[in-house]
């Protein structure tokens, strides 16, 4: 694996200088639109679109801004023609918008085909007609070794990110995306169900005490989308380092803060569920270059030489080991509670909570 002086390499800037640019969110009413607005309105962005299905959650954001800055576009990523006309004029676009709810997935995979994969590829092809600089896709641990649709789903928009993006930069748009683990306290995580749990005093439901996830809030997201906006070349995946936990320590550190006593019932693995996560798999981690906070990992631009594939093989890919949730740094029950004490969700559940 190659690696770089972290000194070296830059830290994303809490004020990106977009200078006087337009950026499209897809999917931007989701808890990522709204960390990319609070960051960007900060700077001297010019515009800044949210292209979403949801009406409702458009009319919340707008009255939550009142910023004149903020643009509502009203369309789908399965629909190219409404990702053209929103796309007009537009400088940058990060690509958030996704069926991510795994069981949702497994139910209706033909949906997560159309949006997360179809989608992706309708939002790249309108990007390049429409000469947008730079693109970036955000993709999820669970597209790597997927075992469910949502999985591999995202799988599928990674490979075609890379393989358009052969394409697109000689048209002048590059195409880089990012790859993140679980975001704690989002639509749909553990962490809001524990609280529930625990303030309607309820067993706190775990499925597997001994399975990792990674540990990233919401502000390491949108700093790594940022590090690839800014360093992200034609196909990069860039992942961010984070430390991990096991759902037991997860429990008890959220039975510390709200100073519960909830018993714990172990209910087993659900179907799509992983022990642990993976980032970043043992081919990728043979050519990823480490830059200190992250990953980089370029893409494999072998063309379509069969010979490659079949007649030569790598020792170090047999050697290779992944990074995963359960191989990066372990977080104690203390150190987790430190980590939680610092989302503005837990904050705002503890408010007026007496235990």
């Amino acid at each position: 694996m190659l690696k770089a002086d972290p000194k070296t390499v830059p830290v994303p800037e809490k004020r990106a200088g977009f200078d006087s640019s337009v950026l499209l969110v897809t999917g931007g009413t989701g808890t990522f639109g709204n960390a990319v607005v609070d960051r960007f309105l900060e700077t001297d962005i010019q515009e800044i679109r949210i292209f979403s299905r949801d009406e409702k959650k458009q009319y919340d954001m707008r009255h939550k801004y009142a910023d004149p800055r903020l643009r509502f576009y009203i369309g789908d990523v399965r629909d190219l023609s409404s990702i053209r006309d929103a796309l007009e004029g537009v400088d940058y676009v990060f690509h958030a918008a996704a069926l991510k709810q795994v069981p949702s997935c497994e139910f209706y995979p033909m949906q997560a085909l159309l949006t997360n994969s179809i989608g992706a590829e309708n939002v790249m092809t309108a990007a390049i007609e429409m000469g947008v600089q730079k693109l970036v896709v955000l993709s999820t641990d669970k597209a790597v070794y997927p075992v469910n649709a949502m999985g591999l789903s995202k799988a599928l928009m990674e490979k075609l990110m890379i393989a358009k993006s052969r394409v697109a930069e000689h048209r002048g748009t590059v195409l880089c995306g990012t790859r993140y683990g679980n975001v704690m306290a989002s639509r749909g995580s553990v962490i809001p169900l524990f609280v529930q749990q625990i303030k309607a005093g309820l067993p706190l439901s775990v499925t597997d005490p001994r399975m990792t996830r990674f540990m990233m809030s919401i502000e390491d997201a949108v700093d790594l989308v940022l590090y690839a906006f800014e360093h992200g070349a034609a196909g990069d995946m860039f992942i961010q380092k984070a430390p991990g936990a096991t759902i037991e320590t997860l429990a008890l550190a959220l039975k510390k803060i709200f100073k519960a006593s909830n018993p714990v019932r172990v209910i087993g693995t659900r179907p799509g569920e992983k022990t642990y996560e993976t980032l970043v798999n043992r081919e990728e981690m043979v050519r990823a270059e480490d830059l200190g906070g992250y990953y980089r990992i370029p893409a494999d631009n072998r063309d379509l030489n069969f010979e490659k594939y079949f007649s030569e093989g790598e020792s170090r890919i047999t050697e290779g080991v992944e990074y995963h949730s359960s191989n990066t740094r372990q977080l104690s029950v203390d150190e987790l509670v430190e980590v939680l004490l610092e989302l503005d969700y837990v904050k705002s559940e503890l408010q007026g909570w007496a235990g």
